[in-house]
């Protein structure tokens, strides 16, 4: 079956079954293509909330979709194929976390939207790349136990007069960027600014013109009379960008997430046509995650 009847076949059961189709910026070109919303985990996490469709197919890794599960209880969430998954997101457990509260008791915990549905259920909120600094200056507690990114932890710790304490976890697409390959892209396109996810390490940030989430790198490079643009993030997302600003270049730094191009067009029609995959998570852990989702969307 070609691509375009597969995509033929998604548009008539989007309108049958009354779905939308939520596809991060990480996915690829022909799966962002035919989503009825694109964007980072945050402005997803605001359109699952927002929509009226009964059946919400969310084109991401598995936190993602769980997310929008926690958040819409009401609504069918469907992720198109269950491998997805986020190896950052495996590296903070519930034990090891507890172990954490217990030796830091006055300390908020702050976890990044990228980790698990139990991780969230005892956080006290939760927080993206996009306003993760914003949530932790909220915060009436001095002292915040940020999980699970070290990176991303790091990057907030730089703007923020509270005490840091960082898990151990990390993203491997953006550990794969080296401030040496970074330089050498410079010296070949010497006119491009580097802009560069926080979840970057420090040597790799501190050569960026300018970092910040998905969301935030999208709205600079709009705004931007710069032509040109070294993408320190998941290489997918410069196909966003080139769609976004035509008259603009983009050269990615050759890193890739597994998990999210795990997805294809026959996944997502297969997914619509039989609705599976669904998401599902204990009522009891979703009402907690939900509390510290909530606390997020309240204070962004």
């Amino acid at each position: 079956m070609t691509d375009q009847s597969i995509i033929q076949d998604i548009n008539r059961l989007k309108k049958e079954k009354d779905a939308v189709i939520l596809a991060h910026v990480y996915q690829d070109g022909e799966i962002q293509d035919i989503a009825d919303f694109t964007g980072d985990s945050l402005a997803l996490s605001k359109k699952a909330v927002d929509t009226d469709a009964e059946l919400i197919v969310f084109c991401g890794v598995s936190f993602m979709a769980e997310t929008a599960h926690i958040l819409n209880p009401d609504k069918t969430v469907l992720i198109p194929k269950l491998e997805a998954g986020c190896g950052l997101a495996d590296m903070a457990t519930i034990e090891e976390l507890q172990k954490q509260k217990e030796k830091y008791p006055d300390a908020a915990v702050v976890s990044y939207v990228n980790s698990s549905s139990e991780i969230k259920s005892i956080s006290d909120v939760c927080c993206t790349s996009s306003n993760a600094v914003d949530i932790v200056n909220a915060m009436k507690q001095d002292t915040i136990l940020f999980v699970p990114d070290k990176n991303l932890g790091s990057f907030v710790a730089e703007q923020t007069d509270k005490k840091i304490i960082l898990w151990g976890g990390y993203c491997y697409v953006h550990e794969n960027i080296t401030p040496d390959h970074l330089n050498d892209m410079k010296k070949q396109h010497p006119a491009a600014e580097v802009i560069v996810h926080p979840e970057c390490t420090k040597p790799v940030r501190d050569i960026a013109d300018f970092i910040g989430g998905t969301g935030h790198m999208a709205s600079y490079v709009k705004e931007s009379d710069t032509k040109e643009f070294i993408v320190g993030t998941e290489d997918n997302f410069a196909y966003r960008l080139r769609k976004d600003n035509p008259k603009k270049t983009f050269f990615e730094v050759k890193t890739e997430c597994i998990g999210m191009r795990k997805s294809s067009l026959a996944d997502v029609r297969n997914a619509l046509e039989k609705e599976q995959h669904k998401i599902k998570i204990d009522e009891d852990v979703r009402k907690k995650a939900y509390k510290a989702l909530d606390n997020m969307m309240n204070m962004s």
